[in-house]
């Protein structure tokens, strides 16, 4: 069974391409998942310089999303965000598969 895709909304890959250019490097955002944070699990975002040959790729605007195979597990079917509001700006992760979320959105359990 193949895991269901990320999206990558064009706000979020708007921002990636814009972080990217600024860095000289590629528009390629890694989303991974770590143990901790106040729910369980947190979300850490990186710029990557290719995708790993196992990671999970998806493209918006030509910005890809690449995951690693464990994380994909804990995210499959997820929506990426860029979101600005007073609180300030930041990319946000809509996760079907959570459970329990804190307020900051940067963490989630299962």
């Amino acid at each position: 069974m193949t895991a269901a895709p990320l999206i990558l909304t064009p706000s979020a890959a708007k921002r990636v391409s814009l972080i990217a250019s600024k860095q000289s490097r590629p528009a390629i955002l890694r989303l991974a998942v770590e143990g901790g944070g106040c729910s369980g699990f947190q979300y850490k975002f990186d710029l990557a310089d290719a995708p790993d040959a196992e990671d999970s790729v998806s493209e918006t605007d030509g910005v890809k999303l690449v995951v690693d195979p464990v994380s994909l597990d804990l995210i499959a079917g997820s929506t990426v965000d860029f979101v600005e509001s007073l609180g300030g700006a930041a990319f946000k992760v809509e996760n079907p598969q959570a459970a329990a979320g804190c307020g900051c959105g940067a963490s989630f359990g299962i």
